[in-house]
């Protein structure tokens, strides 16, 4: 058959992907989602936490059914998991009682292989990798990169049509990573990987630019394929080549605006309890405030150039930009951030005298802060479990967002010496409360 009339690999048509919660509103995640992964190619999906990566990724896999759309694996509706279709986890996932050629076969097990068959299957897997001399080891006695490693042959043992990733370098160290990428790019070029076509999830600009064909950026709330574009650089990719920069800034301007819409459109949406807060730790919102005032003279910095004094990817950055910008310490405009009155304020202050301001702040302009503190205030040991506030918002937000969002409420809780948590009993209590008591 003609490849110009070939069937695509995979290809998901107008897919919607809607959650019921506990409130009866249903939460869409997805809409209006079209997908195609193309014979010989490594498709990135590219997008901020929210955005909907990982349950696009699951979809594909079989693993769920869209509320709406069409989903077509090698030309036929896609109804479950496909056979053909492997995927590799950001956590390692390893059976950790198995060795890891048992693990490597596990996969083979699962299709009813041969013993014979199967141990000479995730030996060439097991050298394919990388992994020789290890086939004895148990997860335990293997590094991260190790690990994620047996992972890949797992995956690839089965010679998938289809490979799925989802961060699959996320959970490593900055060489490791860097070293298993480079790895699996080397594989996929001179064709030592058993697979047809890639599909890889990712936040992380130079990642997706490192390794893939084609990028898709995914705006948030509902998740939308909101840009298509083709990486035509030849492999393999330096990062310091002007023309690789170029496709990485090109990319990051476009997620820079993006944020920017979103967050205006958060505040807009959501004003209430339901305001997604980023994962951004109060260290970080510290010594970006601290950069800022630092490396400029009119509190107004470039985001670009704060990325690089802190050592930070600007994909990371943005998330506590935007936790600036909510707390009003900060605004983001025109790729860049520019210091507000009372981030000036606190960054002159005396340590002992920000917690008392970014307190202000925290419940000024965050309601979820004010309803956690109400919360607490109503009851008579001024605690409460955490699942209570998750089920609220898990009514306007999905599980991942809500479970992060209350994290990060108890990071900056802590901090301002509103609130402490139990991890032990998972149970928030007001820290002021708590303390008078303890006298």
């Amino acid at each position: 058959m003609d490849n110009q009339i070939a069937p695509p690999v995979l290809q998901l048509e107008k897919v919607c992907m809607t959650f019921a919660t506990a409130s009866d509103t249903p939460l869409t995640v997805l809409e209006d989602i079209d997908v195609t992964l193309k014979d010989g190619e490594i498709l990135g999906l590219l997008g901020r936490s929210g955005s909907g990566k990982s349950t696009l990724l699951r979809i594909a896999d079989g693993l769920l059914k869209p509320t709406a759309g069409r989903v077509t694996y090698l030309g036929h509706p896609l109804s479950g998991p496909g056979d053909g279709i492997a995927i590799v986890f950001q956590t390692f996932a390893l059976f950790p009682w198995l060795t890891v050629q048992k693990n490597v076969e596990a996969s083979l097990d699962a299709l009813g292989v041969k013993p014979d068959e199967a141990q000479r299957r995730a030996i060439a897997a097991i050298n394919t990798i990388g992994l020789t001399g290890f086939e004895h080891a148990y997860p335990r006695e293997l590094s991260g990169g190790m690990r994620q490693r047996v992972g890949f042959a797992r995956a690839t043992v089965i010679n998938p049509t289809i490979l799925l990733m989802d961060e699959p370098f996320s959970a490593l160290d900055v060489l490791t990573s860097e070293t298993l990428r480079t790895d699996f790019v080397d594989l996929w070029m001179s064709h030592q990987l058993p697979t047809k076509s890639v599909l890889m999830v990712t936040h992380n600009i130079e990642e997706a630019v490192l390794m893939c064909d084609r990028v898709l950026v995914l705006s948030s709330n509902p998740g939308r394929i909101s840009l298509e574009l083709p990486v035509t650089l030849p492999q393999p990719r330096n990062r310091l080549d002007s023309s690789f920069r170029d496709v990485v800034d090109e990319i990051y301007s476009i997620l820079t605006a993006r944020a920017v819409e979103s967050l205006r459109a958060h505040k807009d949406v959501h004003r209430g309890v339901a305001q997604p807060l980023p994962a951004a730790t109060v260290q970080q919102i510290r010594g970006l405030l601290e950069a800022v005032a630092v490396t400029t003279c009119d509190g107004h910095a470039a985001l670009g150039t704060l990325a690089k004094t802190l050592g930070m990817s600007v994909t990371n950055l943005l998330p506590v930009a935007e936790a600036l910008d909510i707390l009003e310490f900060g605004e983001i405009k025109d790729d860049a951030v520019s210091l507000t009155a009372a981030g000036r304020v606190f960054v002159q202050s005396p340590g002992d005298l920000r917690r008392p301001l970014f307190a202000e702040h925290l419940l000024r302009f965050v309601p979820l802060a004010a309803h956690v503190q109400r919360v607490l205030n109503e009851r008579p040991e001024h605690r409460a479990p955490k699942d209570r506030f998750i089920e609220e918002l898990e009514d306007h937000l999905d599980p991942r967002d809500a479970e992060s969002t209350l994290h990060t409420l108890i990071g900056w809780g802590t901090y301002a010496q509103m609130l402490t948590y139990d991890h032990r009993s998972q149970t928030i209590s007001e820290y002021r409360r708590r303390e008078s008591s303890s006298r």
